[in-house]
């Protein structure tokens, strides 16, 4: 699967309608995100049932604002409308596959239940 360009009217959407969306956000003037991009690229095409997006920041400031996006390249991964990960840096393709792989297999009732946990903790 080619990676999509996601922008403020298609980011929401995207992320609720899918179960794994990654996104990558980037700019053109960015050295390492160049580097990044076909190893982003090449990983996307082995996972069909991801959702693989860019963001790029020049474009979209208001979305590289709300996810507080202070250096490129940084890689978010959400899973059921949560984010699971959150880096900057590009990361070598087998770096990434093993994230991947961590996200695919958590197990998401625990993760719902451990949030919801958190949540009763902080209002207490």
């Amino acid at each position: 699967m080619a990676t999509v360009e996601l922008n403020e009217a298609s980011l929401e959407k995207t992320v609720v309608d899918n179960d794994i969306v990654i996104i990558d956000f980037w700019a053109p003037w960015c050295g390492p995100c160049k580097s990044f991009g076909p190893i982003y690229e090449e990983v996307s095409e082995k996972h069909p049932d991801i959702v693989f997006a860019k963001v790029n920041t020049e474009d979209e400031q208001g979305i590289a604002a709300h996810f507080q996006i202070r250096s490129i390249p940084t890689l978010m991964i959400f899973r059921e409308q949560i984010v699971l990960f959150s880096q900057a840096g590009m990361l070598p393709a087998q770096g990434l596959e093993e994230v991947i792989q961590q996200v695919k297999g958590l197990d998401m009732d625990k993760v719902k239940a451990d949030i919801e946990a958190a949540q009763e903790e902080q209002e207490a």
